[in-house]
């Protein structure tokens, strides 16, 4: 028994012999135009139709065909929906058609209970674009469909033919189509595997030279350590033998001068003095030499403690307060901010405060040079500031190199090592040294110190 249907059917039809097949799949190809279906799938229906009609006709003896416009709730466009009610039930209420491809004519095909009854039920969504049909239009469709003359076997053949050719046109079409794109692809292929042959060449070229340039790098880095060691053994040995001889000729110049020896004259006095200057400088000279050639070794360990940089301070006060011979240049060593502490080394980190102060003393003519301390989060910044001259940007770098001066200043003595080996303690200490200069307003030295050390 046959249920409500979700809509007023559009079209019934009875299939009882073998010319009905003709007439479902001639009737299912014009429901399906007259409801908006694309050529194509008036085809893929008709078909799909055909087959399943032709399936139950040698199965349970036929079936009422039933064709239904309803709408879809999901995609919310409309659907035809073609049930067939079998004249027999069927064998275990299942139905599988005997071609596979016939499901991928339709959306959905499927038996489905209707009451008592199962029922076939295939369905084909309408186009997008296609209008939703109003009460009114349903109604001139089953006027349309019902007065419409239906054709005979022969005519039905004969737009089955039709359609097999037009079939056969699209798909020769598609294969030519198909033809020329395999050809472009296998074109673009062997494109593609010239220029992969051709990078695989140039990366294995690369590759190469690659290669031989860390050769030649580790080579130039070897000859480099070599020369650096030699140098400082060079520096290391040349120092030591100048020492002595330096040494004792600052010795026989203490001797001459001396009261207890035989007086000179003012000629004699100034030449001996003359000849103690030169010799402490060469021996000042002598002392970088071999400060320097320690660091570059590696020879320098650090020995880690807790520094008290207020008493640091205080003896740098004490000890360069000397030095400011200058009447218009002033020393101005400020306290440091409590708790004044950080782990470093007390002998290494004079040096480098000592030497910078030192320089500014040197090279400020008027004004100021000032040690101050200041704490930056984890951090200690040591700074020397001075009212000198100032250093170019462009030369602020180089003058971090051994044994260079900046031209121009006034040459107040000086070896030109004195700022390399600070910097190479810094670094020994885990901190750094920066410089922040400008010409005509003086220079800022700041050591960077971690609180915990290295």
């Amino acid at each position: 028994m046959t249920g409500p249907y979700p809509s007023e059917p559009l079209l019934h039809l009875a299939l009882r012999v073998e010319q009905d097949i003709f007439l479902v799949r001639q009737r299912g190809r014009e429901v399906a135009a007259a409801v908006g279906l694309e050529h194509q799938d008036q085809v893929r229906v008709a078909t799909a139709l055909s087959e399943v009609a032709r399936d139950l006709l040698r199965s349970v003896d036929g079936a009422d065909v039933t064709f239904v416009l309803d709408g879809d709730p999901l995609s919310g466009r409309s659907v035809l929906l073609v049930e067939l009610l079998p004249v027999r039930p069927l064998s275990d209420g299942r139905y599988e058609p005997q071609s596979g491809a016939v499901a991928r004519l339709v959306d959905m095909l499927g038996v489905v209970p209707r009451g008592e009854d199962s029922v076939v039920r295939m369905s084909r969504r309408l186009p997008a674009n296609a209008p939703v049909p109003t009460p009114e239009r349903l109604a001139e469709l089953r006027v349309e469909l019902a007065s419409s003359a239906p054709g005979t076997a022969l005519d039905e053949l004969a737009a089955q033919n039709a359609q097999l050719i037009a079939a056969l046109d699209e798909v020769r079409s598609q294969r030519d189509e198909l033809e020329v794109l395999n050809s472009e692809l296998q074109e673009t292929n062997r494109g593609v595997m010239a220029l992969y042959n051709q990078l695989t060449e140039e990366l294995e070229e690369t590759n190469r030279g690659v290669v031989a340039l860390y050769a030649e790098l580790d080579e130039k880095s070897a000859q480099l350590r070599a020369a650096s060691e030699s140098k400082s053994r060079f520096l290391a040995n040349v120092s030591h033998e100048l020492r002595a001889p330096v040494t004792a000729i600052i010795g026989l110049g203490r001797l001459l001068a001396d009261s207890a020896s035989d007086p000179l004259t003012a000629e004699q006095a100034r030449q001996v003095g003359l000849i103690r200057s030169s010799a402490s400088d060469l021996l000042n000279l002598v002392n970088e030499l071999l400060d320097l050639a320690k660091a570059e070794s590696g020879r320098i360990e650090p020995n880690w403690a807790e520094v008290d940089l207020r008493g640091l301070f205080g003896q740098l006060r004490g000890t360069l307060r000397a030095l400011a011979t200058k009447s218009e240049v002033e020393l101005v060593v400020e306290e440091p901010p409590a708790p004044a502490t950080v782990r470093s080394d007390e002998v290494l980190l004079a040096q480098v405060l000592r030497n910078l102060l030192h320089n500014g003393l040197k090279f400020t003519e008027r004004g100021e040079v000032r040690l101050r301390a200041e704490r930056r989060d984890d951090r200690w910044s040591l700074s020397v500031s001075d009212t000198g001259a100032g250093i170019p940007t462009e030369l602020q770098e180089r003058i971090f190199e051994e044994f260079y001066q900046v031209p121009g200043t006034t040459r107040v003595g000086g070896t030109g090592l004195g700022l390399p080996y600070a910097r190479r303690l810094v670094t020994l200490l885990g901190g750094t040294l920066e410089l922040s200069s400008e010409p005509g307003r003086g220079s800022t030295f700041t050591v960077l110190l971690p609180l915990d050390g290295a």
